[in-house]
């Protein structure tokens, strides 16, 4: 992004804010165009028992960011694509880098050399890129795609920056050897179970309260599910590359598209109606450290979350802005809930006023 694209004026900063740490998590593709999620542990101090895209927290040796408060903070950059890569390999046993002496081809290592590796790099007994180039290899990062970052809202005391990425494992080609890749949990320490399934699939277990999802997961999943049909690997139907590789490049084109283009939306979701149990969140607010700057989210879509305290939440359901943010609400209405959370927002100095502008105030929910 360039700097005459962050112009504007600075976002405005706001007192007692919790710090957004910076993070990445990538949606890896399957061969089969299946989508890779991980059970967190119930002890888990966030997403507790919720299944989630493999990532986490970007380390010093990732690579150096811009510090707190600076914007660019919140733009794609070597460090988050490198910490993605690495928390993917220490959490899936899924390394994405390339062989140096076969650049077209991803690294192939045996089991023990894997495990070894997670457990040291885990464990900070060696650097993440050092390990890799000592196995002759380099993180593919180039073959990141950005889709989309999240920033946790205010009201929140524990949040993220999460950058996520798109990465496509290679297609099984007839008649070529086909690399398995095979996820692992890490032992459970952090999860317990990782596995592929389709988008769709896994948006029905969520919907069926089979498994947790939360906002972001099931959005990215529920976009990603209208291009990749994918196929179970144990199933007998077999979906020929051309088609796969199709699919992929129809969610690409996608991509590109928007204002702004999917890797550029930052995302905070924000209240915006109540109904009943259910609370409607817009997806076009880039979040505190973003305001006054022309980053934004999805300004077409809302998702619907029904909260079930420790037990985290239901009832997710994406629709159209247009379709659903004016039901049961006159203009007049509307037109104060968002003054009012303007209003909120530029005098908040405490983390209650902040809680209470995430809440709505006192507008009609």
């Amino acid at each position: 992004m360039s700097d005459q694209q962050r112009k504007g004026s600075s976002p405005k900063p706001l007192k007692s804010l919790p710090i957004a740490s910076p993070s990445a998590s990538i949606l890896l593709i399957s061969p089969n165009n299946e989508i890779l999620l991980l059970r967190r542990v119930k002890k888990s101090s966030s997403f507790a028992s919720a299944n989630v895209f493999p990532g986490g927290h970007i380390d010093p040796d990732n690579g150096p960011l811009p510090p707190q408060g600076d914007v660019r903070l919140h733009e794609d950059s070597p460090a988050y694509r490198m910490g993605a890569i690495r928390e993917c390999f220490e959490e899936s046993g899924i390394l994405l880098a390339k062989s140096l002496n076969n650049p077209s081809s991803l690294l192939q290592l045996d089991d023990r050399e894997r495990d070894s590796g997670r457990h040291a790099i885990h464990n900070k007994e060696v650097g993440f890129q050092d390990w890799v180039k000592s196995h002759g290899g380099i993180p593919d990062t180039e073959f990141l795609h950005p889709f989309t970052r999240w920033l946790t809202p205010a009201n929140i005391p524990k949040r993220y920056s999460t950058q996520m990425y798109l990465y496509f494992l290679p297609l099984a080609h007839p008649g070529l050897p086909q690399t398995l890749h095979i996820p692992t949990s890490d032992g459970g320490v952090e999860h317990t179970e990782a596995e592929f399934l389709p988008a769709s699939e896994w948006l029905s277990l969520a919907q069926a309260d089979k498994i947790i999802l939360f906002p972001p997961q099931f959005f990215l999943l529920s976009i990603v599910a209208d291009f990749l049909i994918g196929s179970v690997s144990s199933s007998a139907q077999t979906i020929p590359s051309e088609t796969l590789q199709a699919q992929r490049d129809s969610l690409l084109e996608f991509m590109r598209t928007g204002d702004p283009p999917w890797g550029d939306k930052c995302i905070s979701p924000s209240p915006l109606k109540k109904d009943g149990k259910r609370l409607m969140m817009g997806l076009d607010e880039p979040g505190p450290e973003l305001e006054g700057t022309i980053r934004r989210g999805d300004t077409k879509r809302v998702i619907w979350v029904q909260f079930k305290g420790k037990e985290g939440m239901s009832g997710l359901m994406v629709g159209w802005r247009k379709d659903v943010v004016d039901e049961g609400f006159s203009d007049e209405e509307n037109k104060e809930y968002l003054e009012t959370r303007r209003r909120e927002r530029e005098s908040s100095d405490n983390e209650e006023d902040l809680r209470r502008a995430l809440r709505g105030g006192k507008v009609k929910l």
